[in-house]
């Protein structure tokens, strides 16, 4: 069978749909098809313009270079509100039906191969009609599902995952299990072949955990904190890999160290910054380790923490938090790829690459 539309669904959210879909959209483009995307039912939008679009549809105009047209690459947004218009007015489910029908003609006139991006673990959109599998039978796609690594976690939400697509009588194109630990790539792919080959499944690949993809950039910490941008608004797009308290600093939090993120009360930053310039003096450091600043609680901040920060073009946001509290809100933080971590993107791009059996996809496709 030739596949002329895939359906990337997940077992959740932040689970690596769009990594995924970066992924396979950026290879077929190499292959010189001409492939179009669309995320049909979105939760999370911007106002471009007055357009409200899905927030990752930007990140693909970027990539495939299309402008961006709501009704075909983003034609559903149940955002806020949409469960309970949708329970009191049930007539707008054909609407919503429609939309999506209406685009996927679009797409299908203008590309050799569309790729959708799903929402959400695969029942979501269900109170519109529209889950993940729902949509996936409506634009005759066939799937591949993406899941967290392990051997019996996986297997159990692939499981349950499969179920709804099996009941809406979609192919499955394969599986890619994400998020595994290195050390612990090659027992979890022996087994996972063993059971998908006895459970008639294609493991299209097993990709390691990638820690540069975890790391926020200052402008998502800012939001998460409810924060104020104090200086350097123009670096909100700095990359943070570690937190360094800065009550605490020791010098070996700071050897080795880049893109640190310094959290510290309004009333010690001076100290803090005292103690990173002395350490770069004395260690010939050429680059400044931190990356971002945190200022934490209602104290005053001392004049003479300000001519380094400047110095460096720190971004430095302001919080009510203490310092305890932003710690534990910046550690929780759920890191998604957007237009602003270009790194990233390249990031995502070479892993699909790197460990997803592509060829197999290219020949059900070809």
């Amino acid at each position: 069978m030739i596949y002329k539309s895939i359906y990337v669904a997940a077992s959740g959210q932040h689970v690596g749909k769009t990594t995924t879909t970066l992924g396979l959209v950026s290879s077929l483009l190499q292959n010189g098809i001409k492939v179009g995307y669309c995320k049909p039912v979105g939760q999370k939008y911007l106002d471009i313009e007055k357009l409200k679009v899905d927030k990752d549809t930007l990140l693909f105009a970027d990539l495939i270079h299309f402008n961006i047209l709501p009704e075909v690459h983003s034609p559903v947004i149940l955002g806020k509100g949409a469960t309970e218009k949708i329970i009191d007015h049930p007539e707008l489910k054909s609407k919503i039906v429609k939309d999506i029908n209406k685009a996927k003609r679009h797409l299908e006139e203008n590309y050799d191969l569309v790729v959708y991006e799903g929402t959400g673990h695969p029942g979501v959109g269900s109170i519109g009609g529209v889950s993940n599998a729902r949509v996936a039978k409506l634009v005759d796609a066939s799937v591949i599902i993406v899941v967290e690594g392990g051997i019996g976690r996986t297997i159990d939400k692939l499981n349950m995952c499969l179920s709804l697509f099996r009941e809406e009588g979609v192919p499955i194109l394969g599986v890619i299990v994400n998020k595994v630990l290195p050390d612990k790539m090659d027992k979890i792919k022996e087994y996972l072949s063993k059971w998908f080959k006895h459970n008639d499944l294609t493991l299209l690949g097993v990709i390691p955990f990638d820690k540069n993809l975890a790391h926020p950039i200052m402008k998502t910490i800012c939001i998460a904190i409810n924060g104020t941008v104090l200086a350097n608004a123009e670096n909100l797009n700095n990359e943070i890999e570690d937190i360094l308290p800065g009550s605490l600093i020791q010098l070996a939090d700071l050897h080795d160290s880049k893109n640190l993120l310094l959290v510290v009360g309004a009333e010690n930053l001076h100290n803090a910054i005292m103690k990173v310039k002395n350490f770069v003096l004395e260690n010939e450091v050429t680059e400044c380790p931190v990356s971002g600043i945190v200022v934490t609680g209602k104290g005053e901040i001392h004049d003479s923490a300000l001519p380094y920060i400047e110095e460096n073009k720190i971004p430095m946001v302001r919080t009510l938090l203490d310092t305890y509290g932003s710690v534990l809100k910046i550690s929780t933080i759920e890191v998604k790829i957007n237009r602003n971590t270009p790194w990233k993107v390249k990031r995502a791009i070479d892993l699909i690459q790197e460990n997803v059996d592509l060829s197999h996809l290219l020949q059900k496709i070809n």
